[in-house]
């Protein structure tokens, strides 16, 4: 089947299944997704920095859940997501405008010719994400969270309301929901200093910022640490891009 290439201006309504912790056939799925052979060259190479057989393993989805890949950029995790959940499943891709100017070309031909199960894409802001409530069994944020704390109107990023954004993601999530957050390691004790120029923020500051919104914290991996990493520097830059110290966080609706 093809996958489906859409966007959405009303709410979208979804059912999936209960929560289901990691199995044999979970680890099996994430392998096959990752082994499929119409991915793009890019996503392989991709693989050996950003490890999915890890971090996916970890979120624990199952076939016919429902999950919503946030800031998802150009697809790289909605697309092994959908080789998970499976055609009985729902991905939703979601960009804001300010991620979305920078990936639209590379999302249309993304889904040109190419055989994953069906995916939504969804843009909204972050005042209204138009999430349907208790809909979906996991969400994630990979190297986005810190944009939250990110302020550049020229390149379409405004100043968050970031409890207002987490109330909707905790609002969209079943009760007992996941919710994955990758990203740049700041040092510690910076908090959310060095996101503006940096683009990276402190661990423990996340931990408690989130949890402040009605999630706990359930698991961690060190899979995606690069000690190395002073963590200081810009995560974009060619001396450490694709190799920056991340900390890997999975959270549940409290």
């Amino acid at each position: 089947m093809k996958t489906i290439f859409c966007s959405l201006s009303v709410l979208l309504l979804v059912v999936g299944c209960a929560s289901a912790p990691t199995s044999d056939s979970n680890v099996d799925l994430i392998a096959a997704a990752i082994a499929n052979p119409d991915r793009a060259a890019a996503d392989r190479e991709r693989d050996a920095r950003d490890k999915p057989e890890v971090t996916l393993a970890l979120l624990g989805l199952q076939p016919g859940e429902a999950v919503v890949d946030l800031f998802a950029g150009g697809g790289y995790y909605s697309e092994l997501m959908a080789g998970v959940v499976g055609e009985q499943g729902v991905v939703i891709l979601h960009n804001n405008d300010g991620y979305a100017k920078w990936v639209e070309k590379s999302l249309q031909e993304r889904y040109i010719d190419n055989e994953v199960p069906p995916i939504t894409v969804l843009r909204s802001e972050v005042d209204d994400l138009q999430l349907a409530p208790a809909a979906f069994d996991a969400a994630i944020m990979v190297m986005s969270y810190h944009d939250l704390y990110y302020y550049n109107p020229e390149r379409g990023f405004d100043s968050t309301d970031v409890a207002g954004f987490f109330a909707q993601v905790r609002a969209a999530l079943k009760p007992g929901g996941r919710l994955l957050i990758v990203d740049h390691a700041a040092p510690d004790g910076s908090g959310k200093t060095l996101t503006q120029d940096v683009h990276r923020i402190d661990e423990a500051f996340a931990r408690d910022d989130i949890e402040s919104y009605g999630f706990k914290l359930v698991a961690t991996s060190d899979v995606l640490r690069n000690p190395d990493d002073p963590r200081t520097g810009m995560v974009f830059a060619k001396d450490i891009r694709g190799q920056t110290d991340r900390f890997v966080m999975l959270f549940e609706k409290d």
